[in-house]
């Protein structure tokens, strides 16, 4: 870590917030001093985000301060008139938001986009605007600066883009970065990359980094300073070190253990020679298309002669970077790609040969969990319907409403929510409840496998940690198998019985979850686990 001047750069005092009666914030306290990287961290709805938005005056205006201030060199930010605040932002406070792709306007050229931000806050000519941009961009980490100028954010990947988020944020040079939850949907070698980024863009620069996040890794890895937030509270703040090494509230205690990864599950299917799923040679080739007439000049290997087998009630993890090929494999699996070639025999019946009324068995005893459970979910229905519509398409169970409603209650609770959820509709939900009501729906039609497609990805670490043991409660009480798909290394102990490394399309490695993330055999799965947060590595490595 670099060394601090001991200069206080920011200081919240007293920071509460009110919206009608409700407390958001309650008096919030903390410095963060040059060229120090403060982490702040805690659940969704702790306050976190909404701390940010304090310090950028960027409040919604049913939100009022209570009390407190925010000094930035000793100056209140809350004093001050809008058309100076316009002036700070960007250029004296900047911001890289959580997903890119939403934060990067799709008609504007990336390069263009930064320019706006320079041309705002600097006096400088056209073509010393678009030097700047270059610049900024080989800072950055972009290769072929000069091209990608022109280039439209969908071109880019989801590192690409946050790293042009990293760039427009340092366009006009500012004292203060504040990062919200930066890493949070990047592949675990991205995420490295972007970590190493910022620290090198603090000691290069002396800027001062609020870093928001619920990783205790990343924490980890990135940190001077930690505070944690409850319910718009900080519980304890200390010295990174300090903080690991004797954390205060139980609360906190909590978080460190739903970090680290846990023990591996029992390694028995070694003996398991009841399959249920086997894949042979699957291959989806996608076609490259150009010209006027289309004509096919090419092809994209998404998946390239993958192997793989599921036993009974057993969790396979397949893991590796995006577009290594692991949620085509799902898709091809659930039969909703025509490209797809080779073999998939599920209890001995090969898929690929039945036609669409065949296949209609299959599509109860395969289900799905999505990432994302909100647009997962039909916001006009109720959980009651969107659970019931699977169970009436694939004619599963008693047609009666009565009965219907009672056995969607009883899943309810099985996923650990009340019963009188029925009648709700998915906005009324966290994102962790929402996962929970995926998997209801999906052990709604009593499958045998279910694909979960980075089902706790977007999720806090402790929302994640019960929805993984709430996965393994669900396959031990109705022995359903698992192929859990997945770029966190640290959550496959506590799902999967084994794991496949994916890399472009083909299987690099394979094997019992303790031997592979103990004693990695090929490079790729070395460098994916050395990429992990420190925290998680030694965690690993010690299973």
């Amino acid at each position: 870590m670099s060394q601090k001047n001991n200069k206080t750069l920011l200081c919240v005092k007293d920071l509460s917030l009110h919206v009608n009666d409700q407390v958001l914030l309650k008096n919030i306290s903390f410095d963060i001093q040059r060229g120090e990287i403060f982490s702040l961290v805690g659940e969704s709805g702790s306050g976190k985000s909404l701390t940010s938005l304090a310090i950028m005056r960027l409040l919604p205006s049913a939100i009022r301060i209570s009390s407190g201030d925010i000094l930035l060199n000793g100056q209140s930010l809350f004093a001050l008139p809008e058309l100076r605040m316009q002036h700070i932002r960007g250029k004296s406070i900047a911001m890289i938001f959580q997903e890119p792709m939403t934060a990067l306007n799709p008609v504007m050229t990336i390069g263009e986009q930064v320019a706006e931000v320079i041309r705002l806050h600097l006096d400088l000519k056209n073509n010393e605007v678009k030097q700047k941009v270059i610049s900024l961009f080989k800072e950055v980490g972009l290769k072929n600066t000069e091209q990608r100028y022109d280039w439209y954010p969908h071109q880019l990947s989801g590192g690409q883009k946050q790293r042009i988020m990293i760039a427009m944020a340092l366009a006009c040079e500012p004292d203060l970065l504040i990062a919200d939850e930066p890493t949070t949907a990047l592949d675990v070698t991205i995420q490295a990359q972007v970590l190493n980024l910022l620290k090198e863009i603090r000691d290069n620069r002396g800027l001062s980094i609020l870093f928001i996040t619920h990783d205790m890794g990343v924490v980890a890895e990135m940190a001077d300073r930690v505070a944690i937030m409850r319910n718009g509270e900080i519980l304890e703040q200390a010295d990174c070190q300090h903080f690991f090494n004797n954390p205060q509230k139980d609360y906190t205690k909590k978080l460190l253990k739903d970090a680290i990864p846990a023990r591996p599950k029992k390694e028995d299917l070694q003996n398991s020679s009841d399959k249920l799923l086997e894949v042979s040679n699957l291959k989806v080739h996608f076609p490259i298309r150009k010209g006027i007439f289309q004509r096919v000049t090419g092809y994209v290997k998404a998946v390239d002669g993958v192997n793989l087998t599921i036993p009974k009630a057993k969790t396979l993890a397949l893991v590796g970077e995006s577009g290594s090929g692991k949620s085509t494999i799902g898709q091809a699996i659930l039969s909703l790609l025509k490209e797809t070639q080779g073999s998939i025999r599920f209890n001995n019946v090969e898929l690929t040969e039945l036609n669409k009324e065949q296949l209609k068995p299959y599509r109860r005893k395969i289900q799905v969990i999505f990432q994302d459970p909100y647009s997962a979910l039909n916001p006009r229905m109720t959980i009651g319907e969107i659970i019931r519509e699977g169970m009436n398409s694939l004619k599963v169970g008693s047609g009666d409403k009565a009965e219907q409603n009672q056995r969607i209650r009883e899943l309810l609770e099985k996923v650990d929510l009340k019963a009188d959820y029925i009648h709700r509709y998915p906005h009324e939900f966290s994102g962790g409840q929402r996962q929970r009501i995926g998997i209801a729906r999906a052990l709604a039609v009593e499958p045998e496998l279910i694909i979960c497609d980075e089902p706790t990805s977007a999720l806090d670490v402790s929302v994640r940690s019960q929805v993984l043991k709430l996965l393994s409660k669900l396959q031990q009480d109705y022995d359903v198998s698992y192929l859990f798909i997945t770029h966190d290394l640290s959550i496959i102990p506590s799902i999967a019985h084994e794991v496949t490394v994916m890399k472009e399309g083909k299987i690099v490695e394979h094997g019992v979850v303790s031997e592979v993330m103990k004693n990695p055999k090929q490079a790729y799965t070395q460098k994916l686990l050395k990429s992990a947060p420190k925290l998680v590595k030694e965690a690993l490595m010690a299973l």
